[in-house]
């Protein structure tokens, strides 16, 4: 049984308790989502005259404009987003202190304003005259560029240090360091919450309606408020219809971050190994009798030193009387060991 680093494996009891826990709680939500079916039904929401006002062409082709207008307004926003994140990453990293100052600055002011006011007060013309389009894409640009740049600070922070000492020491330049080093890897680590963010943005074009942008929530409103089936206005039938929509962009663009992610793990990266090839000349192999040390000419075996098997024989000592007189000399008693002169004595 394998633990977690978060918490410990659950043990026989715990799995049971867990097992009831899950049918009790999928039990609620059953009941809660039969509970509010049947509210709905009761009000009648559920008459097919109130859901035909969506086969009207009309109808439909307000619905696709708003589609298409929020694509637009949120691919603007994400793009520019990104691109001003890079800017103020760069900023907040500088080593001069003016340029630090201003980006940390920037960067807390317009986390902390609500994203709306900001929309509201480009739309007024605090920056000039701007079209509903491009207030709501520069206060999104603002606010999520503001987000996304810690998102990157934190995945630059997170590479080891030791990769841009490295660097710096082979003669990179700061800039060289932070395109070709930095930057990927810290996109790379924090891709899940930068597209999460995106999502977010996606989510913030609906705030659009507030100063008029034909997007999806003010089309949303426009057909709830303007099309009443035998005087019932269409709110819940409406709210259902864009809600779907909005969960369904959401979810393509987290399976798309999803894909992305999946396909950069597989991506081979890094240096590529050549493969072992064969030797060009077979290595001699060594025989067992074979010495390995320096050999000696005509060394008398182990049995004529009286010495075991592979012990060297030792060499005569001169000095030695029991040596072999040289040939010539007679049979005479050998000379005696004390002698002083060290002479071998001559036969009578």
């Amino acid at each position: 049984m394998s633990a977690s680093v978060l918490f410990d494996a659950p043990g026989p009891k715990a799995k049971v308790r867990n097992v009831i826990y899950s049918v009790i709680g999928s039990a609620a939500l059953l009941g809660l989502l039969v509970w509010v079916v049947l509210r709905l039904n009761e009000k009648g929401e559920f008459d097919g005259a109130l859901w035909d006002i969506f086969n009207y062409s009309g109808i439909r082709q307000n619905i696709f404009d708003a589609l298409i207008a929020t694509l637009k307004a949120f691919a603007l926003a994400g793009v520019f987003s990104l691109i001003f994140a890079v800017v103020l990453c760069v900023g907040r990293l500088s080593d001069h202190r003016p340029i630090r100052w201003v980006s940390v600055a920037f960067i807390d002011l317009f986390r902390s304003i609500p994203l709306l006011i900001t929309i509201f007060a480009l739309w007024v013309g605090i920056l000039g005259d701007m079209t509903p389009l491009w207030a709501l894409v520069l206060g999104l640009t603002i606010y999520n560029g503001c987000v996304q740049a810690e998102v990157l600070r934190a995945g630059i922070n997170a590479v080891p240090k030791g990769q841009r000492e490295a660097a710096y020491a082979l003669g990179l330049s700061k800039t060289q360091v932070m395109t070709s080093i930095l930057f990927p890897q810290a996109i790379r680590s924090m891709l899940p919450t930068i597209i999460s963010q995106l999502v977010v943005t996606l989510k913030d074009t609906s705030l659009g309606f507030m100063i008029l942008y034909p997007e999806l929530l003010y089309s949303a409103r426009l057909i709830a408020n303007n099309t009443p089936v035998n005087g019932t206005y269409p709110f819940v039938q409406t709210v259902t219809v864009f809600g779907v929509i909005y969960i369904g962009l959401c979810l393509a663009l987290s399976s798309l971050a999803t894909w992305i992610e999946k396909r950069g793990r597989r991506a081979k990266t890094g240096i590529v190994v050549a493969a072992a090839a064969e030797p060009a000349e077979a290595p001699g192999v060594l025989d067992a009798g074979t010495p390995l040390g320096p050999t000696v000419a005509a060394e008398p075996g182990p049995e004529a030193t009286g010495g075991a098997p592979g012990t060297p024989a030792e060499a005569p000592d001169p000095s030695d009387g029991d040596t072999d007189r040289p040939a010539g000399d007679s049979d005479g008693p050998k000379g005696d060991k004390g002698d002083s002169d060290g002479q071998v004595g001559k036969s009578n």
